[in-house]
Formats: structure tokens, sequence, C-alpha cells
């Protein structure tokens, strides 16, 4: 009997209804309601006609008994040339409560819709309560709702936290919709946590079910290796990375590893979270149990938290065995310049596993000798360079585990500038011209009055004289030829063509200033002193000592 009073109903909907459409040009389907909303009490039957161009279809609630719902099917129209489609609901329950949608079966963006509210004063929810709370998942600057609909427009509602004042529907963040449930438009951290809505009927209070409001986080701070740099192995060792992930609270990871064994699946990986207060830290172990040549190469770890990931990469080298390589970096003679403030001697060393290594200096350790000495990694570093830092370095490497030795002797020469010091008068008749030191010794020259050349009894008693000068502005001078070959030994000059030399010009005065010029190896440690010179019209007569340091 139902099923022809539906087909009756729908027939006359088919008959009847008003070709407003009569060329066939339905955009959309055509429903037979004018609102687009309909309250129906429960229990009684829903009939709904759907009319269109196309074949057509139904969307609606879920929750409906098997043959609870019959859908007629036709042509119709004058001609026979549009569609129709007739839905019936019988013993509408409080939970068919949504929206209905005609729509056409291949283009299901074309649809028409609306909402029916099946009341039911002892279920004001659509949604019934149950044992566990409902998960809904916030995400920050996007609305979030709680789905609490109610089965009848009219009937008011209230938001609640729980351990909670209830929340005001006034406020503009939260907006009450009776066909959605309350939407708060900008969540923040206070909306998580546990919500519930109520409404109070016949002075009865109801609850809807509960929802918990998880906030989804997909921020990762921090992605760090136990490893910085590469590392290295031997054939036959354990590798062991460890990839740890810092997060905020609520974000959950996914960690994977890359390399080269991957896919014959020589790797195990082992995976811990850990919960801290303000964070959580999850790792990732990746471990290989016997190394082999094939595993050397590029290791990834890659986090991933929706759509941002981040990753570490570290290089191992694997080696057949183990190796010491020693050999000196520029020379086995190295060179440098008194007053230095640092010197590095660095010969080039490759060894694995990390050797041990010690500096001699002429067979003792070098960092008991002297505090300026020490080590810096497996160089040897010498501070505020002296004279006496000159000698034999041996830089002593041991792989001792391995019963591998290795030795390097360095030769280092330090460099003494040359000095010219002050110039003082030891006699009225004496003057000192200058004090030259360098390679360590010191020449002491001095001069006095000669009115006349060297004779040979001073020959006979102080060795030859050598006459210096030229007729070019410069003295003529004698000098004891010992006194001579010292100084060109010395690279010192005291007068000469195209050399540098010290000149005295010889003047009516009896006093003029005599420049000293001192030169060493280094091109950039000459110095110059002018030194006051007692000189009398006539030859000199120059004296000399010797002064070892």
């Amino acid at each position: 009997m139902n099923f022809i009073l539906v087909g009756l109903l729908c027939g006359l909907y088919g008959v009847f209804g008003k070709d407003k459409e009569q060329k066939g040009r339905f955009s959309v389907p055509l429903l037979d309601v004018k609102s687009q909303q309909l309250v129906l009490e429960a229990n009684k039957t829903l009939v709904l006609n759907c009319r269109g161009r196309w074949e057509l279809s139904w969307a609606f609630p879920a929750g409906f008994d098997r043959g609870q719902v019959e859908v007629v099917d036709s042509r119709c129209g004058r001609t026979h040339q549009h569609y129709c489609s007739c839905l019936k609901v019988s013993h509408s329950q409080a939970r068919h409560t949504g929206l209905y949608r005609c729509r056409y079966r291949h283009r299901t963006q074309k649809q028409q819709s609306v909402y029916v509210y099946v009341t039911d004063s002892r279920q004001p929810f659509v949604e019934a309560t149950a044992m566990s709370p409902g998960v809904l998942y916030m995400k920050m600057r996007e609305p979030l709702v709680i789905p609490c609909r109610v089965t009848n427009p009219n009937i008011t509602t209230t938001l609640v936290k729980h351990n909670s004042r209830p929340l005001s529907q006034e406020q503009r963040n939260i907006i009450w919709n009776s066909k959605q449930g309350f939407t708060i438009q900008m969540p923040t951290y206070f909306s998580t946590g546990l919500f519930h809505c109520e409404a109070v009927i016949d002075g009865l209070k109801h609850n809807s079910r509960a929802y918990y409001v998880h906030r989804t986080v997909s921020s990762i701070t921090q992605v760090y290796l136990n490893t910085s740099g590469s590392v290295q192995a031997l054939k036959g060792e354990r590798l062991a990375l460890n990839c740890t992930a810092t997060t905020e609270l609520n974000t959950r990871v996914d960690i994977t590893w890359d390399y080269p064994g991957k896919r014959n699946n020589t790797g195990s990986n082992f995976k811990r979270l850990v919960k801290h207060q303000m964070h959580v830290l999850f790792y990732s172990i990746l471990t290989i149990p016997k190394l082999q040549r094939s595993d050397r190469g590029l290791y990834k770890c890659r986090v991933t938290s929706g759509a941002q990931n981040k990753q570490q990469q570290v290089t191992v080298t694997v080696y057949d065995r183990p190796f010491i390589r020693l050999k000196p970096r520029n020379g086995s003679v190295v060179e440098v310049q008194a007053g230095q403030k640092s010197y590095k001697l660095s010969p080039k060393l490759r060894a694995f596993p990390p050797p041990e290594v010690v500096w001699l200096k002429d067979g003792r350790v070098a960092a008991e000798q002297c505090s300026r000495y020490h080590m810096n990694g497996t160089s040897l570093v010498i501070r505020d360079v002296a004279e006496e830092d000159a000698g034999k370095y041996t830089v002593l490497v041991r792989i001792q585990q391995h019963g591998l030795y290795q030795n390097l002797t360095l030769t280092l020469v330090v460099n003494v500038s040359p000095k010219i010091e002050n110039c003082s008068t030891a006699h009225p008749t004496e003057s000192l011209i200058h004090i030259l030191s360098g390679s360590g010794i010191r020449v002491l020259l001095k001069a006095s009055p000669l009115h006349h050349e060297p004779d040979a009894t001073l020959e006979e008693a102080q060795g030859p004289w050598a006459r210096l000068g030229q007729n070019d502005g410069w003295p003529l001078a004698w000098v004891l030829s010992p006194l001579l070959g010292l100084a060109l030994g010395t690279s010192v000059l005291l007068s000469g063509p195209g050399r540098r030399r010290t000149g005295f010009p010889v003047q009516k005065s009896e006093r003029f200033s005599s420049r000293c010029l001192a030169s060493s190896p280094t091109r950039d440690a000459s110095q110059r002193r002018d030194c006051p010179f007692v000189f009398k019209r006539g030859t000199v007569r120059f004296l000399k000592s010797l002064i070892y340091s």
C-alpha cells in the first residue's frame, strides 16, 4: 500500500508538475519544495520529488536502516523528455536530520538541496551521546567547528568547556548555526581540550556528545646527527648513526633514512620518543653491524611533519686497514724570524684510526722544556720565537692498538736580525762608532786621530791596513784588513763603490755625524742610527776589539 501511495505521489508530480523549462534547459535539477529547509516530526514520512534534463541521483545523511529509503525513477514531462526521481524516507528519526541533495548522476556538481530537521523532544542533538568523545583537529588561523547540530532550528544551545564556564554566544569569535554547530573563528590554545553543548527543553537539560579538540602541530625545531663532519671506520666495524628531531608539543613526525645499502637492507632502524615539558624528542638509530666497502657514501636522515621537512647528512668513509702517512709540508729544514709572535710546525699527516702524537725537541719532550711550546691538534706551536728555539724537532706518530709507528725530524733555523746599539764616547780622542751584533758575534769599532799613514811598526804590531775611500767626496780612511774581512763576513761594508757603506765625510770642522748601516738576510730588518764621531784632519787609525756573546 505504501509503495502504491509513493508511486501515486511521484506520478502526480511528473504529470501535473509545471514545465517551467519546456525547452528542456535545466541548468540544475529542480526540487518540489519552495523553502531551503523543512521541519518534520520524528516517525513521519519524508517525500521529496526532483526533476531534471538528465538522469538523477540522491545524496542524504547516513544512518538509515535497510528498506527505510525508497527511490523511484521515471521519465516525465509532456513529451517524456525529462527525468524525474522521487525519494521516500519512512519512520524518520532525529539522526536523519541533515542536507538532502538531488543532482545529475554524471554531473554531480549540478545539484539542488534542502535541509530537513527531524524534531524529537527527547533528542535535541543530531549526534547521540557516546562513551568516548569525538576528536577534532584544530589548526591555527583556521576556523574550528564543534558539530553539535540540533534537530530543531529553534533550540537554544550553549557551548561548554570541561571544568570551565559556559562560553557566551555573544562573543564575536564564536558563531552559532543550527545546521553546523558552534564555529570558533580564530581558535587559540584555549580552544583545545574537552567541549560539549547544552540545551534545555521543557526544563530538562540535555548534553551533546563530548568533543576533544586536539591542536595539530607540524613544527620541527631542529634535526641533528650524533656526529659532525664525516665518519671514518674500518671494514668490519659496527656503524651506529643517531638522528634526533626536536619538535613542539603535539607534533608527529616521520623519520626515514637514505644510505648506500638501503636496497639490500644492510641496516636496521630503531625509533624512540621522549616527551619533555616544552618539547618532544624523536630518535631514529640506524645500525649496520659489519661495514663493507660498499657501505661508504652519503647517509641522509629526513624528518617530515605535514608539509614541513628537514634533513641532515653525513659522509661515511670505510678503510680496508689502519694506516699512517707522514711527510714534511715544505721540506725538512724550515726558517723563522726571531721575535715572530708564533710559529706552527705542521707536517702533512693522515692516519686512521686517530693516532697519538708526541713532539720532541733535541730528543726531549718539547712541551716539558718550555711553556711557550704547546700542541694544537697534531701540530706544535711555538709562541714568541726566540734564538734558543732553533734545533731539531721530531714528531712521533703511533697507533698502538694496531702496532703502527712513524716519525719525522724537522730542523728549525731561527734568523736573528743585526742590531745597531747606542753609540757612546769612550775617550775625548776615541769615539765608539757602532756595535754590530748578529749570528752570535758583536763587532766593536773604535776610532782615534792618526796624523800620518800607518808605518811598518803599526803594521807589524797590529797587522796589515787597507785603504778605503775614493775621490768622490768620501774620505780617505785606513782600516785593519782583518776588521774589513770580518765586516764583509757579517754583511757590513764600511766603504766601497756599489755597496752599502758607512761613510765619514771630511769637513773642516772637527765634529760630524757618521751613519752606521747594518743589514740582515731578511729585507725588512735593516737598521740605521746616527753616531757622533770626533774627527781631526788627517788620516784615521782604526782599532778593533771583538766581543763574543
